[in-house]
């Protein structure tokens, strides 16, 4: 027998002992919660990231992106100073992934097409790699032999900070090659993957790609964190529009596919039911989710942005104004996690700063308890509640719009100490997706457009500043061998998502 088949069975056997004796609490039992709840169509899927995901760094004709370029010059940044050159090597392995997804029973997959693959130097005008196009053009059509199929953009490129046109043309052009070449098949687009991520760890805080920011906000050796990360946030949503409108104009006639973009936010609760704290709570909000979706639905910023952060906000001329008001078909949102807002006085003796524009305290803990149990990630605390709360804020505030969760997961700390077999049981992960399923149904029965759900992440991956230290897959990656092992979780989707296809058979 198989390494891979016994650990099926081991696994088997662990789900079916955890369902039994650990949670009673829960209802796992896949007869009285399953896919079967949800509408006809909703969208089960899994997500990845290309240089979180691909390796390959230097092969089939591949430039350099910005996270090459940052691993290699600011190494310091990354807790095990590791990088993506290798990550899960699913340049090579993409077929034996899709069949974990089939195997799964997930409909679509989001993964995302590396700018510096496919546009070596960045431009159009510097040349197709044609070798990239094939390998997207394989994943397509492997993922099209089993089931639905996802695509998000991954932007590697889009760091100008000036209004430099040619930078928002050369995105364009970017995109305008992708659906080109792979629109006749993938019928639903993603601009951008949260945008303020990186606006805020890029120019804010400089843990991210290009590491820009402030000496007092950071350690990087240039940048303004009160500045920068605004006109970076103004260029994405003007290239963002003008990649929509591109695909509107151009494409999706003839090709009939939807087009959106993906932002995440956490769920900010007031940590007292004072009236300041209540405001806090709303400006954090502005500051992190409509930061980007008041743009998109009413064509500029939030008023609390405006007011507090005033001539450092750029602000979009009548033409951009209109062009990105209502420039998608649906949004994307990411959700993890929640923290108290509490309110700080204004007028501080310190710096600009992204951070301290929204005149917030963030934390994860009111009179010493955690608002819910910390991951992997130290800024990931479990709280499904949350999940539900945005959902319904988005329906109310915002028109109501068409909702795909495009990433939800949690982390665990990567313990060597750990057998193979024990590191499979990830009962905090099966419970994570189980309770945030659950809150996303009540959300649906509320009212809310949501039409899918996808789990960050198949795969362990280099999670950005955090290297290969923790993991969020639903599948454990020996990143020795590079052999991939179902956690307790894969197995708890295989039974929520296939019991129905098995009844319909």
């Amino acid at each position: 027998m198989g390494i891979a088949k016994l650990v099926h069975l081991v696994l088997d056997l662990l789900l079916m002992l955890n369902t039994i004796f650990v949670n009673e609490k829960a209802d796992y039992d896949s007869s009285t919660f399953n896919r079967s709840f949800f509408p006809k169509n909703f969208t089960f899927g899994t997500a990845s990231g290309s240089y979180q995901y691909e390796g390959a760094y230097n092969e089939d004709g591949r430039g350099p992106s910005n996270w090459d370029t940052f691993t290699r010059e600011q190494p310091e940044k990354i807790a095990d100073g590791s990088d993506g050159k290798v990550a899960d090597d699913q340049y090579h392995r993409y077929k034996k992934d899709v069949a974990l997804m089939k195997d799964m029973g997930m409909d679509a997959y989001r993964f995302s097409i590396s700018w510096s693959r496919v546009l070596p130097n960045g431009k159009l005008s510097g040349g197709v790699n044609q070798k990239a196009i094939q390998h997207y053009n394989n994943l397509i059509n492997e993922l099209l032999s089993n089931e639905k199929i996802w695509s998000t953009q991954a932007i590697s490129v889009l760091s100008n900070l000036g209004p430099l046109i040619t930078k928002r043309l050369d995105f364009q052009n970017y995109a305008e090659l992708c659906y080109k070449e792979f629109g006749d098949r993938v019928k639903h687009w993603t601009t951008l993957n949260e945008p303020r991520t990186f606006s805020d760890r890029g120019y804010n805080s400089g843990k991210h790609a290009p590491g820009r920011c402030s000496a007092p906000i950071g350690n990087c050796s240039a940048g303004n964190s009160g500045t920068e990360p605004y006109i970076a946030a103004h260029n994405q949503l003007i290239a963002h529009a003008a990649a929509v409108k591109v695909y509107k104009e151009k494409y999706q006639a003839v090709q009939k596919g939807k087009i959106g973009i993906t932002l995440n936010s956490h769920w900010m609760v007031p940590i007292s039911e004072a009236s300041d704290d209540i405001d806090a709570a709303q400006r954090a909000i502005d500051f992190m989710f409509g930061w980007f979706i008041d743009p998109l639905t009413h064509g500029e910023y939030p008023k609390s942005m405006r007011l507090l952060v005033g001539k450092r906000l750029p602000i979009f001329s009548k033409t951009q104004s209109e062009m990105v008001k209502g420039s998608y078909d649906f949004i994307g949102l990411n959700y993890y996690t929640a923290q108290y807002a509490t309110n700080v006085p204004c007028c501080r003796d310190i710096p600009a700063s992204l951070l301290t524009d929204s005149q917030v305290n963030l934390t994860y803990v009111k009179n010493g308890i955690p608002i819910g149990p910390v991951a992997g990630s130290p800024w990931l605390h479990v709280y499904p509640r949350g999940i539900l709360d945005l959902l319904l804020y988005t329906k109310q505030r915002y028109n109501n719009p068409t909702i795909y969760i495009t990433e939800n997961g949690v982390s665990e700390v990567d313990n060597n100490a750990l057998s193979l077999e024990e590191a499979l049981v990830d009962s905090m992960r099966r419970d994570y997706h189980h309770d945030h399923l659950s809150l996303a149904l009540r959300a649906i029965n509320e009212g809310v457009d949501l039409r899918g759900y996808f789990a960050w992440s198949l795969l362990d991956n280099f999670e950005w500043e955090a290297g290969y230290t923790i993991r969020f897959g639903l599948y454990y990656v020996d990143y020795k061998t590079l052999m991939r092992y179902p956690k307790l979780s894969s197995l708890w989707f295989k039974e929520f998502l296939l019991l129905k296809k098995n009844r319909n058979a």
